[in-house]
């Protein structure tokens, strides 16, 4: 059989284009997440644990969504791009859901009672991130428009970058009780890893595409 009659059975074997919907339902998960993340650092203390238990089982949400994606990987024939990418980019999304759980978990945990504004600021920034991640995945399926996506991103990383440093520098601007600096500094470097990870997203979507084009 000749390569090109090969070529054209592949091409017109369907591909599983289920993929496209799972990476969406992923990345609302991490939005949903990244909105109460939001919406408790607006509120107050006496209602972190309550919404840390409901971003708790919006990450299970999460996993659930990554195990999904992996399972469909694993049982289909063809997939609609590399299935080491498709691992790749499900792994990636699934740890900025994470990093945006423990960042509330710390709160808690951690008993951080009073946020700079920078805090707010931060998570600000991983909303946006967070926002425009799921607004990107429907361009996977004809990898077009992903462009724009993955400079946004990298533009807003560096925002997270510049923030985190001047959180950083706050720590140590004045008499601060040294728990209090270890307790914050736990928060604000969850924070920063959330904000890498949303990159690490971008960079592979750039890759992926790249491949493909």
């Amino acid at each position: 059989m000749s390569r090109s009659i090969v070529a054209v059975r592949f091409k017109l074997t369907p591909q599983n284009s289920t993929f496209y919907g799972q990476f969406a339902d992923l990345a609302t998960h991490i939005r949903d997440g990244a909105h109460l993340l939001q919406e408790a650092v607006a509120g107050p203390p006496g209602d972190w644990e309550s919404a840390a238990k409901r971003l708790k089982q919006i990450e299970h949400e999460g996993d659930e969504a990554t195990h999904t994606i992996l399972s469909a990987v694993n049982s289909s024939f063809i997939t609609p791009f590399d299935r080491e990418d498709i691992y790749r980019l499900a792994a990636r999304l699934d740890d900025c859901l994470d990093h945006i759980e423990a960042s509330l978990d710390i709160m808690v945990l951690y008993r951080v009672d009073k946020l700079p504004k920078t805090v707010a600021k931060q998570v600000a920034v991983l909303v946006e991130m967070a926002d425009l991640t799921l607004e990107a995945m429907p361009g996977l399926e004809k990898m077009n428009n992903l462009r724009e996506f993955w400079i946004a991103i990298n533009s807003l990383e560096n925002d997270a970058d510049r923030n985190y440093r001047r959180m950083i520098a706050n720590l140590f601007d004045g008499d601060r009780d040294a728990i209090d600096i270890i307790r914050h500094k736990a928060l604000y470097d969850e924070l920063e890893a959330a904000a890498d990870a949303f990159e690490t997203v971008a960079n592979t979507v750039e890759s992926i595409a790249a491949k493909e084009s």
